[in-house]
């Protein structure tokens, strides 16, 4: 997506990278806040829209949309730059449950809109066409500007934006340099839908990892900033990792004043057994 190449230049600022995709402009860096509640979590938010994050992602699931929303008012960031995401709990997936848990989700988070919302995982409560009309609906009434899939693979993906009345903008699944997404990722750009990377850096494995590193020193970055900055460079590509810290928070964030190579893609690509050559040629990255 040309789009996507166009924004990937050295010297870029996180709050001005986005991803196009089916009308939809998502922030590539997005802070996650998974296993965060409470006082934490509302600390992390605030600190990560303080140094720059403008996409923030959350779900019922994670029991913190009310730290989130409290962040996101206390912020001095006007509520219009930020996209927050949630998601809708696979075992409210019915038609009624998809109207009346957003619209808690809503109350929680203190927002009269979700710029995304995305259904957490395929779920055998309803039809899929019942989830997604619910939430086709709730497009309708302004309370959710774009709508999106979580855990799908492609045959999954496929069905939902069949079934959708309004483009799918996003799937969010785990994506990091040991765990490679190469077919859902061709669907992905095929079909013009922001693949959003959830566990980044690997539950924290990626940490410390000598090969990454070892990319990572001619930039003086870590292999952490390596893993994310080669999640970046691939086009339709978002990342939402989480941090606690101020220091990673800000460090995650630091990967945008460089560059990784063909060579180097590869090689980080290469350490958790990724076809990066045939995922590169067919996704027009060299």
């Amino acid at each position: 997506m040309a789009s996507d190449h166009e924004c990937v230049g050295v010297g870029t600022e996180p709050t001005t990278r986005t991803i196009s995709a089916n009308g939809a402009e998502i922030p590539a860096l997005g802070f996650g806040t998974a296993r965060m509640t409470g006082g934490d979590c509302r600390r992390a938010v605030e600190t990560a829209l303080e140094v720059g994050y403008r996409h923030v992602d959350t779900t019922q699931m994670y029991d913190n949309e009310r730290a989130v929303g409290d962040a996101i008012t206390a912020s001095d960031v006007d509520r219009e730059e930020v996209f927050v995401v949630t998601k809708v709990h696979r075992k409210n997936a019915a038609y009624d449950d998809v109207l009346e848990s957003t619209r808690r989700s809503l109350e929680r988070l203190g927002l009269a809109t979700v710029d995304l919302l995305l259904l957490h995982a395929p779920s055998s409560r309803a039809p899929l066409e019942q989830t997604l009309t619910a939430m086709n609906e709730l497009q309708d009434e302004g309370r959710v500007e774009h709508v999106g899939v979580s855990n799908f693979g492609v045959d999954r993906l496929e069905s939902a934006i069949d079934h959708s009345e309004t483009p799918i903008v996003a799937n969010q699944v785990k994506y990091h340099p040991y765990h490679h997404q190469e077919e859902l990722l061709e669907y992905c750009v095929d079909r013009d839908v922001c693949l959003t990377a959830y566990s980044p850096l690997a539950d924290g494995a990626v940490p410390g990892d000598g090969r990454l590193e070892e990319i990572g020193e001619p930039y003086d970055k870590s292999a952490a900033q390596v893993a994310l900055r080669w999640l970046l460079q691939q086009p339709n590509v978002a990342a939402i990792p989480k941090a606690a810290s101020r220091r990673h928070i800000e460090a995650n964030a630091d990967i945008f004043d460089f560059e990784l190579s063909s060579d180097e893609m590869a090689a980080v690509a290469d350490v958790g057994g990724g076809l990066w050559n045939r995922l590169a040629a067919k996704i027009g990255l060299r």
